[in-house]
């Protein structure tokens, strides 16, 4: 089969197509026939080496987490899943799994491929409604999963004004739409050029990146692209009592913020307590829950899409067909 590659650590202008042996299912995995696949930055540090000595990779290594594609194969006492099934969702290469989730972990051989095996018992997998277009179901995994765990943990109410920096991202331009159906007063970061999508997406107002812009005293603020031992500007713009969420590395410690009037909360939810792909999958199919797909590949063009990932200023989603 054909994959996108990384045959040792580097930048993904290293990363190649090539062929390699096609994965078969153990007992308890499903064989995925991919159809597509959404680019995130994991694709693109841990092959870097940012994580080597937590998680050092073997190689050749197939990058990708998010998919959409039809089951091929399943292993055995694999009840939940049967040959020509339709499903999507979101999982890290087995060599990551130190960073999954501890009870149900979703693993896989990588989804920049023709075929990846998954595990079949983790909430990240689900059928794909027909309702939700292939690339759509690619482009939603993490970001749709993100961003809906940002809103049960921010509890958002009707009228409070929020900051979201990073708005232009996957996870940003998933987010947007939810705060605006929350009837908060978004205020997002971005450039000139992409005012008027945030606009559309339902922002209220659009600020430059620089930090002396942040408003004050906004009721909560979103961090999608700061590092996480960053943000101590942004903690300056909430009001006492307001919340802080961040989705970035390293996880941010209280003090670090200069605050201990805020509430701060780091988020990833890594064992799907607040909600899996199937929920995720039922918001989209109501079109409550939408990703922005910025640009499209074949696999063949995989590495240009990582590269244009990690070099180029991206809106919303970068999805590989295959």
């Amino acid at each position: 089969m054909k994959a996108v590659i990384a045959t040792g650590y580097g930048p993904p202008e290293q990363y190649i197509v090539a062929d390699m042996p096609v994965p078969h299912p153990g007992p308890g995995q499903i064989q995925v026939r991919i159809a597509a696949a959404s680019v995130n930055p994991g694709d693109i540090v841990i092959p870097g080496g940012e994580f080597r000595h937590f998680a050092p990779l073997e190689f050749p290594h197939v990058p990708g987490n998010d998919f959409a594609g039809t089951v091929a194969e399943v292993g055995a006492s694999v009840t939940a899943y049967r040959p020509g099934d339709e499903i999507f969702g979101h999982s890290v290469p087995r060599a990551l799994r130190a960073m999954a989730g501890a009870r149900r972990p979703s693993l896989s051989t990588g989804t920049l491929a023709e075929y990846a095996v998954f595990e079949a018992d983790t909430p990240f997998l689900a059928h794909r409604p027909p309702s939700l277009p292939t690339e759509q179901a690619a482009a939603l995994a993490t970001t749709g999963l993100t961003a809906r765990a940002l809103m049960t943990t921010a509890r958002v109410q009707p009228g409070e004004t929020v900051l979201v920096i990073g708005a232009t991202g996957g996870v940003g331009t998933t987010l947007i739409p939810l705060l605006a159906a929350a009837q908060a007063r978004i205020i997002a970061t971005a450039t000139d050029a992409d005012a008027g999508l945030l606009r559309d997406l339902g922002a209220s107002q659009i600020i430059g990146y620089a930090e002396a812009g942040y408003p004050a005293g906004t009721d909560a603020a979103f961090n999608l692209a700061l590092p996480g031992n960053q943000l101590a500007g942004l903690a300056r713009a909430i009001r006492p009592g307001g919340r802080l969420l961040t989705i970035t590395y390293p996880v941010p410690e209280q003090e670090s913020t200069g605050r201990d009037d805020i509430a701060l909360h780091f988020v990833l939810d890594m064992d799907g307590a607040l909600g899996g792909m199937r929920e995720a999958g039922e918001l989209a199919a109501h079109g409550d829950l939408k990703a922005t797909i910025a640009r499209r590949y074949t696999l063949d063009e995989g590495p240009r899409a990582c590269v244009d990932f990690a070099r180029r200023h991206t809106t919303g989603k970068l999805v590989v067909t295959v």
